[in-house]
């Protein structure tokens, strides 16, 4: 068994560095669930020791459902949401309609809206939004195979779904640029303050919207 050297006798500040707490695969298993997306340090020491203390039989099912997710899943051919088979059920159901398609930036995006089982139209998943901050421009994201799902001419109707946020608004601004000389109809979802909201937390873009779509106080 593997044991990783702890250094008992000094403090981390003292070392220079902190020293792990545990030793060997406890250790890595802490180190590898803090890698998750908004797992901290004390998170992850909750979730490790969680595990430690469950039945074998559980967690080795946890252990093949990850590895069966990560060699089975895949992104769909057409509109890139994750699915098992080369189309997504969402673009191998005949009920959808061809004409309308929904811009989203991740996939769980497409969940959300599905939800609401308000459209019935296809997707069509970018993968991100414009973020020069974080070096994500076009290029990174899926629009040259958004454009070239519009060629055909089947789709009459874009809705722009993304987050509304500064990426999100930056995202659907160039988007826009881009569809209008097709001559489709491009469409933004309503967005506005939401109810119980206060004005000081709201962000310019919300705010906004919030004015740009106001209507009579005695609607």
């Amino acid at each position: 068994m593997r044991w990783r050297a702890l250094d008992w006798g000094r403090s981390p500040a003292a070392s220079g560095a902190e020293s792990p707490l545990y030793e060997g695969v406890v250790q890595d298993l802490i180190d590898e669930l803090g890698r998750l997306p908004g797992v901290g340090p004390k998170s992850a020491q909750r979730i490790a020791f969680h595990l430690l203390q469950q039945d074998p039989v559980d967690v080795r099912r946890l252990a093949d459902v990850l590895i069966e997710v990560k060699a089975k899943v895949k992104f769909c051919s057409i509109c890139f949401n994750v699915s098992e088979d080369d189309q997504c059920r969402i673009c191998r159901d005949p009920r959808r309609e061809l004409s309308v398609l929904c811009v989203v930036e991740e996939y769980k995006d497409v969940v959300a809206i599905e939800r609401t089982r308000e459209f019935r139209g296809r997707y069509h998943v970018l993968g991100g939004a414009i973020s020069p901050i974080d070096g994500i421009g076009p290029e990174q994201l899926r629009i040259r195979e958004l454009m070239i799902r519009l060629a055909d001419g089947a789709v009459t109707e874009v809705i722009l779904a993304t987050d509304p946020n500064l990426e999100g608004e930056a995202t659907a601004t160039y988007l826009t640029r881009m569809l209008r000389p097709l001559g489709l109809r491009v469409t933004r979802l309503a967005s506005g303050l939401p109810v119980g909201g206060d004005l000081e937390y709201a962000d310019e873009v919300t705010l906004g919207r919030a004015f740009a779509g106001r209507r009579s106080a005695d609607d």
